[in-house]
């Protein structure tokens, strides 16, 4: 610890200060500098990339000290926070002129991850989200804000898996939360590492009930907790109020621009999981993490940032109201039919800036006078939206339009108050348009036209008095002053005033010098601070609008999307689906959104599908690798979801039912981080599925099973599709991608149960992928034409073939599996042999031995999963045995 008793006055200002905000990296302003020391510079050298030095602190030693420029520490504060620190802004409270003494300086505001507002550092058509946790023995409390926009919404949850999913839905960029949360069994280690989540835990006195209570009810000006919709949620309720407290502790505002809470229950809505959300590609790729080949990238054409959030938050929320969904298609439906006047609200849209974070940045007192440009841009195009709302015949776009306000009175404001092309700073004037304060018209003529005033007054002067030398002088002491010299001052008149004798003269003033002489002197500062004043003054008043605002711009980011995925509708030829509670999925000629529109050059082969609750809940599709198992799974997936959130939908005709749950279980991944392989990592997904999955749910099944021995995955495989099939375990709609070509055989055997395959043409050796699902199941799995397809060498795809044939030919599994259940010996097959055969002897082998271990061997092969040379040393190794034995 730093001895404060041997620092000068101003480090022990600092130490002070720090001690208040140990967790932060403080930025100390010094002047035109914001300083950092001691540990703090040690780090934000490095981190910031910039010369560490040192200062003169009363120590023995210099103190580490590195600084950056006042007016280009946005930047820098950006790099650290995105580095994952906080930063605390220590402000010098007046103008150093006017201090007497040590200047005092405080802490303004202290940037976190979830907090920061910079227009550079924030993604516009993401919501940048804080979340607070507070965990109980019973269940989650959990709130959620982004600090930016105004958006704060509540829940509550009652386990880890539900929550690690809200999280993933909201992929907050900060959590706080309670000191029992960290110590939970939670995975953090996927937060803080692949989310890159900022987590820290907050003192106990943040989560005292009655102080969280009484938090809202002042914030949101109501009585009570029902007033908010707030009743009943114990724990959410102390997240939220916790989360209230942090913001106000850290921003040092009251956060007016939050004005409402949104209580929700995760039930209200399709619970997608964090495996879903990935393996569909919703807003992000699966590899790159890139916006290009998702959803999101397929129905964003919207105008506006608030508009690409909106669209963002419906695809991670699809409705489970059919009514809610079917307004929704009725507004898009519309606008897809008239073309004429949706191309028109999107040019109206084109314009508007972010009016939520530009409210955020005004609510904060950040804005600078551009912002306020940016506003009055925004709100220009307003009535012509209205207008076109009130034409529409709809049920959303009438409330829309009858809620619409065009702000015009703010508009009309700002044009008065702010000029045409104002300076970015709010300390150097240039800020006020003429007209608008008699004031500020008066110093500016003070400051241009302030010399041609004295040299009108000197003229009259002169003229009135016959003093024919007469001039007006200006001293750094005593100001401006008329000078005579003493050969005149018999003909000074009454009413001049002295100020000074000279040596061969007298200065003098009069009343209407004096008048100009203030008017003058100090008119640019004065003008800068008056200019500054009614800036303010101007930005606050909108500030107090802050609600008619947020309305305004929902309804603006609204009619981006629904004008959006009109748009995307007709270019794309998506039709409008019917919306069922019946559980029915039928979707005639439906193509992949995402994979359509990669393929520019090519036509998508479309494909129908049926799936409902009663003899077609599960379809178990056969097909070799390459062929699109995959890509069809998905494209049912996308397009139900696509229907949820009101879109239309690539298909020839859909009549989607309402699905609560959509879960996947593609692709193959080792989790290496937790230390999980990859059929550890599947069989923890299938254990979500069959946990948490309803019989209203959708589910899609890639290959389960085959990352373990042929026995156990194929084994695994039938229970998961009799586990699925039986009514009154679960009774999901489902889709089963296999290679285990003997799951075939449940149809029929299972109530619900039908086969389809993806339909192939040979040609030769060769393979002719046709993309299209029929019915019926495969009978080969084109194994080896798909390696060559992938350009395996002939050389090996030559001996596989003899592999497979001889494998065919002799199947050793079943075999093994006849022998273990008859406990009998096997007469030896007669064939032809054929060129670098295996010694046919082995073929014999049952004949002379008895049930032992190499029986054991035959049965855990994992045939499968083995390559060519696998399989040939198998062989070998089971000859030479036998060999032994005789």
């Amino acid at each position: 610890m730093t001895p404060v008793s041997k620092l000068s006055p101003m480090m022990e200002q600092y130490i002070e200060t720090k001690n208040k905000y140990k967790d932060c990296i403080l930025f100390y302003r010094l002047g035109d500098f914001y300083e950092m020391f001691f540990d703090d510079a040690l780090t934000a050298s490095k981190v910031l990339e910039i010369t560490l030095t040192g200062r003169d602190c009363g120590l023995e030693e210099r103190a580490p000290m590195c600084g950056v420029p006042f007016h280009a520490a946005e930047a820098y504060i950006n790099k650290l926070v995105s580095a994952g620190y906080k930063v605390a802004i220590a402000e010098q409270m007046i103008d150093p002129k006017l201090a007497k003494g040590l200047v005092p300086r405080e802490v303004i505001r202290v940037v976190t991850p979830g907090t920061i507002l910079s227009a550079q550092a924030l993604d516009e058509t993401k919501n940048n989200y804080i979340m607070s946790i507070f965990y109980t023995d019973r269940n989650f409390g959990v709130a959620v804000s982004d600090v930016s926009t105004g958006d704060f919404s509540m829940t509550e949850i009652g386990s880890e898996n539900e929550l690690m999913d809200e999280i993933c839905k909201f992929s907050p960029s900060e959590i706080v939360c309670n000191e029992p949360f960290l110590m939970a069994d939670f995975d953090f280690e996927t937060l803080k590492g692949r989310m890159q989540v900022a987590i820290s835990a907050l003192d106990v006195g943040y989560y005292e009930e009655h102080r969280c209570k009484s938090t809202l009810l002042e914030h949101f000006h109501v009585a009570s907790l029902d007033a908010l919709g707030l009743s009943g949620y114990d724990s959410g309720m102390i997240a939220s109020g916790v989360l209230l407290l942090y913001l106000y502790e850290t921003q040092k505002n009251q956060m007016e621009h939050i004005t409402h809470i949104r209580p929700y229950a995760t039930g209200g809505f399709m619970l997608l999981d964090t495996s879903t959300r990935r393996n569909l590609e919703l807003c992000e790729t699966l590899r790159d993490k890139q916006k290009r080949g998702t959803l999101l990238w397929v129905l964003d054409k919207t105008k506006t940032a608030m508009g690409a959030r909106l669209l963002r938050r419906y695809i991670e929320l699809p409705l489970l109201s059919a009514e809610l969904i079917r307004k929704r298609q009725d507004a898009v439906e519309e606008l897809v039919l008239n073309y004429i006047d949706r191309e028109e609200i999107r040019e109206y849209l084109n314009p508007i800036y972010d009016l939520e974070r530009l409210l955020g940045r005004i609510s904060y007192k950040t804005a600078n006078p551009r912002d306020l440009l940016a506003f009055l841009q925004s709100l220009s195009t307003l009535p012509y939206i209205h207008d076109l709302l009130s034409q529409r015949s709809s049920a959303l776009f009438k409330e829309m339009a009858d809620n619409f306000d065009d702000l015009q009175d703010l508009k009309e404001l700002v044009e008065r108050a702010i000029c045409e092309d104002p300076p970015i700073s709010v300390r150097e004037g240039g800020i006020i348009r003429e007209g608008f304060s008699e004031e500020v018209d008066t110093l500016r003529l003070s400051k241009t036209e302030g010399k041609d005033w004295l040299a009108e007054l000197e003229a009259k002067e002169r003229e009135a008095t016959g003093i024919k030398n007469l001039r007006i002088k200006f001293n750094k002491v005593f100001g401006y002053s008329f000078e005579v010299t003493n050969s005149y001052l018999n003909m000074v008149p009454d009413y001049f005033i002295r100020k000074q004798t000279l040596t061969n003269g007298e200065r003098f003033t009069t009343p209407k010098l004096k008048e100009l002489e203030n008017a003058i002197l100090g008119a640019e500062d004065k003008l800068i601070s008056l200019e500054y004043e009614l800036f303010c003054q101007v930005r606050d008043h909108i500030a107090s609008m802050v609600e008619r605002i947020q309305k305004t711009a929902h309804a603006v980011a609204l009619t981006d999307v629904i004008a959006s995925l009109a748009t995307v509708a007709q270019q794309s030829n998506y039709i409008r689906p019917k919306i069922n509670e019946k559980g029915l999925i039928d979707i005639k000629g439906g193509r992949h959104p995402v994979v359509e529109k990669m393929m520019s050059d090519k036509m998508f082969v479309e494909n129908d599908v049926l799936l409902d609750n009663h003899n077609n809940r599960i379809a178990i599709i056969t097909g070799p690798n390459m062929a699109g198992k995959s890509t069809y799974m998905r494209q049912v997936a996308l397009i139900t979801l696509m229907a949820q959130i009101g879109s239309f939908v690539p298909a020839s005709s859909a009549d989607i039912g309402l699905c609560d749950r959509i879960f996947t279980r593609v692709g193959a991944s080792d989790d290496l981080a937790s230390g999980q392989s990859t059929f550890m990592v599947e069989m923890n997904e299938v254990s979500n599925i069959l946990r948490n999955a309803t019989r209203n749910s959708l589910i899609v099944l890639d290959e389960i099973g085959r990352g373990t021995s042929t026995y156990d995955g194929m084994s695994i495989a039938w229970a998961v599709v009799e586990y699925i099939s039986d009514t009154k375990q679960l009774g999901a709609k489902t889709l089963f991608a296999t290679h285990y070509h003997e799951l075939t055989e449940l149809e029929g055997a299972l109530a619900g149960v039908t086969n389809y395959c993806i339909a192939v043409k040979e040609q030769g050796d060769d393979i002719v992928f046709l993309r299209k699902i029929i019915k019926g199941g495969a009978d080969k799995s084109y194994g080896i034409q798909v390696a060559k397809l992938a350009g395996v060498p002939d050389a090996v795809i030559h001996r596989a073939k003899q592999l497979v044939e001889e494998l065919t030919d002799n199947d050793i599994a079943v075999r093994a599996k006849e022998i273990a259940q008859a406990g009998l010996g096997m007469k030896e097959k007669k064939r032809i042999p054929k060129e670098d055969d295996v010694d046919s002897n082995q073929l014999t082998l049952f004949d002379t031995v008895k049930e032992d271990e190499i029986i054991d061997d035959i049965l855990s092969m994992d045939i499968d999963n083995m390559t060519p040379r696998d399989a040939f040393n198998a062989l070998c190794n089971l000859q030479n045995k036998l060999k032994n034995r005789i």
